[in-house]
């Protein structure tokens, strides 16, 4: 089967492009905007990648259109596709057609922390020795790929909320018939097509519909919104984590060291490098999930250790005159001050001589919006000072840090912006950079100005 992917660049749809390839399928695709990890991955693996949307694609006559929900209608490709009638389908329903079917599938849900999560459940199920395929929202570093198609039976899948495709606005994970499902946390989020964390607790418990009576779902058992969507109606077996009666992980010691517990009784200690409790909680819910797939805590617990988590998760990019310049994804408050919360813990707390300064690129759909322009200032708070870029907005973002007066500013220029970094930091100084997209290269463009400039 010859597919052609619409928005291959996307970290999900370049992961349906690996696997298709493993398969047998022959791949190509089209995109707009393209940035690394993924445009390099590709490359990489050898699929030919068309620049835009020109509907001159249509003479590589494809067996089917693979669309990505980055595609709408207006878009000049998709209109002709449309206008002739051509066969297309969506990411995640070829994906489960052609892929997951047959599989044990393990997927993992919530607002935060999927990406580490999936990656974390996918390494323990290597270092137990079970190849399992994959589709991650990110590349792990264990991996150095964000899918592969694995061997039967297991598949760990990163199950996204956000609507499938233009014609399909049902969320991502209710295509995936997961066996294992792990339900994170949960908060409004995808202001653009979620009204309001109701609408959203709607499509969880769609996917918890979805699991069958020999599942199990794993569930944070301090979120009040996952206790709503399971008291909606649950037919699976539930562990919950992140409490004394289900999986529980005891004070992180200032060398990594933590116990994990199930049901009060001793699993093991782990040992690693990751920072907050965030981490913690996502490593709950994979030996949780794990030892559902037959993987025992103490298996994981030592895949824990040689975990190496995921680019751009605190993402240490380079340093330069003692400035550490790290690359985040976050793009939510919630993220955002988990982010700066475990980087605290680790430099000291204030007002200790080791400074962080946040750089923050409000890009997400929601960001965009406004919706979480009030809970901003808190969420920086760790922060000894706030760089916010503040191009396409359509709010003010000075006043929303407002707050944080003196210690935060806006800049509307890439380049300003960076100068502006550069002239602030000292040596000592933790530079993280917080956005989603690929933020016009800034890391680079920062690390070699810092080269340049006299850091005081």
């Amino acid at each position: 089967m010859h597919i052609h992917i619409l928005g291959i660049c996307g970290t999900f749809m370049g992961g349906i492009a690996a696997i298709a390839q493993a398969a047998g399928h022959t791949v190509t695709g089209c995109d707009a905007n393209v940035y690394p990890p993924m445009s390099t991955q590709l490359e990489a693996q050898g699929i030919r990648l068309i620049e835009g949307w020109d509907s001159a694609q249509l003479s590589l006559k494809p067996d089917v259109f693979v669309i990505g929900n980055v595609v709408t209608r207006g878009n000049a490709l998709m209109e002709e596709i449309l206008n002739r009638g051509l066969p297309y389908i969506s990411g995640p329903q070829w994906l489960a057609e052609n892929v997951l079917r047959g599989r044990w599938v393990l997927a993992v849900a919530g607002t935060h922390g999927k990406t580490t999560t999936t990656a974390m459940l996918a390494w323990m199920l290597e270092h137990a020795g079970l190849n399992p395929g994959f589709l991650i929202g990110g590349v792990p570093e264990n991996f150095r790929v964000s899918a592969r198609i694995g061997e039967d039976p297991f598949f760990v899948i990163e199950a996204d909320e956000y609507d499938t495709a233009f014609f399909d606005k049902r969320s991502k994970f209710v295509h995936y018939s997961p066996r294992t499902a792990i339900l994170n946390n949960l908060e409004f989020d995808h202001a653009d097509i979620f009204a309001d964390l109701g609408a959203i607790e709607t499509q969880f418990h769609h996917l918890v519909r979805t699991i069958p009576a020999n599942g199990l779902i794993v569930a944070n058992g301090n979120e009040a919104a996952l206790n709503r969507v399971v008291d909606r109606g649950c037919w699976t077996p539930l562990e919950r984590f992140g409490c004394a009666a289900g999986w529980h992980a005891g004070a992180q010691s200032a060398d990594g060291r933590f116990t994990i517990t199930f049901k009060g009784i001793p699993q093991g200690e782990v040992q690693w490098d990751l920072l907050g409790e965030h981490n913690q909680m996502n490593a709950l819910a994979a030996v949780a999930a794990a030892r559902h797939a037959g993987v025992a805590p103490g298996v994981s617990i030592e895949a824990l250790a040689a975990f190496e988590n995921v680019k751009r998760r605190l993402e240490r990019r380079g340093t330069v005159h003692g400035v550490t310049v790290y690359d985040d994804f976050a793009h939510h408050p919630t993220a955002i001050r988990t982010t700066l919360g475990g980087l605290r813990a680790k430099v000291g707390q204030l007002p200790r001589p080791a400074r962080i300064l946040a750089v923050l690129e409000p890009r997400s759909n929601t960001m965009k919006l406004g919706v979480m322009k009030d809970a901003l200032a808190a969420s920086l708070a760790d922060a000894d000072h706030t760089f916010c870029y503040g191009a396409g907005l359509g709010w003010d973002p000075t006043s929303a840090l407002a707050p944080l007066a003196a210690k935060a500013e806006v800049h509307n220029d890439l380049s300003q912006l960076v100068a502006a970094i550069a002239a602030a930091a000292r040596p000592g100084d933790h530079v993280v950079i917080m956005s989603n997209g690929g933020f016009g290269g800034i890391h680079d463009k920062l690390l070699t100005q810092l080269a340049r400039t006299h850091v005081r």
